[in-house]
């Protein structure tokens, strides 16, 4: 593959990162603090849109893989995607004054829907597209690393020019207009420049049979048992990141640059975790790269007010860390769907990467289904400039980073000692070019 390909093949990574991370980072700051709506309802909401949302994966999934016209079946149900993404990002991210949870919930289903029509096929396009261990690393970190640059994008319009409407336009409109607008020209560059992947498909599986690979693929079960538990760990800070700056640390103005830095670091950190997976491997590079953000992290609940610079010390070594979990776990993933191709016959690398945005978004559901009751049983209060108890501010900095150590640990233990390395992936490839 080109390197012009390979970037063509990035670049909607840029504007589908503001339809994953704003959701659970910045609408619920949006509707609580703006729009007033109550904290435990926007978190039931966004947990309903992720029930939603897991039914819709397996199915977009199964039909990506099964369903093959002239277009391509990896570009077909993308280019479905782009205007339902489109739409639904604009209404949600610029509602109107009077705007209730229905309003949140019905947008944010049709916002999911259209991110899972675009990402399932996306990503099955991207591991079929590269077959070598060492390539796909290199792709894996090509993507998430544009993802990163779409994310500071998502971050900075809506604090850069604010999330308050008065007078104006909020930020986060701003940034619906955005993604309503470059989504479907990128996407369409994309179909344009780059190819529909070959088909190793041998045989089609009826749907029993086909589950039954599935579940006895180990490599794959461990990686995602690994990547769920990693995935509620970044998920539980993400969802309360705005929060604990505000209200823990007592800064809201530095919730915007202190987001930026984070995810310029998680860009910095992507060639480093390439570098370190030629090295030591990718489980393991994606294992220390774990173990040392929990020690970063776990001084975080211990800082004082206003401590600024500590706290972007933390964003900065967190950040780094973080192009770990977003480029080895994708490139391992591909490597796994190889073990089930070369045992079961048929490719289905769409119904892989449905599981694994299953296991994504059931994360982020249970960080925002979980987390705010759980924060309001204690009394916290999100409301813009409300006075908190001690105990409140308390649980807020032990679910902020404690709880998302231990979680990170397991998935450690679990990834470790994970069997398919460089050697065995050469032989699944070789099995299945040979068949």
């Amino acid at each position: 593959m080109t390197a012009a390909t390979r970037l063509a093949y990035a670049l909607p990574a840029a504007p589908l990162a503001a339809l994953g991370l704003p959701l659970y980072a910045v609408v619920p700051t949006y509707y609580t603090e703006t729009l007033g709506l109550p904290l435990a309802a926007v978190g039931l909401t966004l947990l309903l849109v992720r029930v939603f949302d897991a039914v819709c994966d397996p199915i977009i999934g199964l039909l990506a893989d099964r369903y093959r016209p002239r277009f391509g079946r990896r570009r077909f149900f993308f280019v479905l995607s782009l205007p339902v993404a489109a739409i639904a990002a604009l209404a949600l991210y610029a509602p109107p004054a009077g705007a209730t949870v229905v309003w949140l919930g019905l947008w944010g289903c049709l916002l999911s829907l259209g991110f899972t029509l675009a990402l399932v096929p996306y990503s099955a396009w991207g591991a079929e597209l590269v077959s070598d261990y060492a390539g796909r690393t290199s792709l894996a970190a090509q993507r998430e690393a544009t993802t990163l640059v779409g994310t500071l994008i998502a971050i900075v319009l809506p604090f850069a020019i604010g999330l308050d409407p008065a007078g104006g336009i909020s930020g986060l409109a701003v940034l619906g207009i955005a993604v309503a607008i470059s989504l479907p020209v990128i996407g369409a560059f994309t179909l344009w420049k780059v190819p529909e992947p070959s088909d190793h498909t041998a045989a089609i599986l009826v749907w029993r049979k086909g589950l039954g690979y599935l579940a006895a693929n180990r490599p794959f079960v461990r990686l995602l048992s690994a990547y769920l538990m990693n995935g509620l760990a970044n998920g539980i800070p993400a969802t309360l990141f705005l929060y604990f700056v505000s209200a823990r640390l007592g800064m809201p103005e530095a919730r915007g640059p202190l987001l930026f830095i984070y995810f310029l670091a998680g860009i910095a950190g992507v060639p480093l975790a390439a570098f370190a997976a030629r090295r030591a491997g990718k489980h393991r590079a994606w294992c220390l790269a774990m173990i040392a953000a929990c020690l970063v992290f776990a001084t975080a609940p211990l800082l004082p007010p206003g401590a600024i610079y500590s706290f972007g010390l933390i964003c900065v070594l967190t950040g780094l860390m973080l192009g770990f979990d977003l480029s080895l776990p994708p490139a391992m993933q591909a490597d796994v769907i190889d073990e089930d191709t070369a045992n079961s016959g048929e490719q289905r690398s769409g119904l892989y990467f449905a599981a694994w945005g299953l296991a994504t978004k059931a994360s982020l559901a249970v960080a925002a289904g979980l987390v705010f009751p759980t924060l309001a049983l204690f009394g916290f209060d999100a409301a813009k400039g409300a006075e908190n108890a001690p105990a409140a501010l308390t649980a807020l900095g032990v679910i902020y980073a404690w709880v998302p150590i231990a979680l990170k640990l397991g998935a450690v233990a679990l990834m470790w000692n994970f069997p398919l390395d460089e050697a065995k992936h050469r032989e699944l490839r070789h099995r299945i070019e040979s068949r």
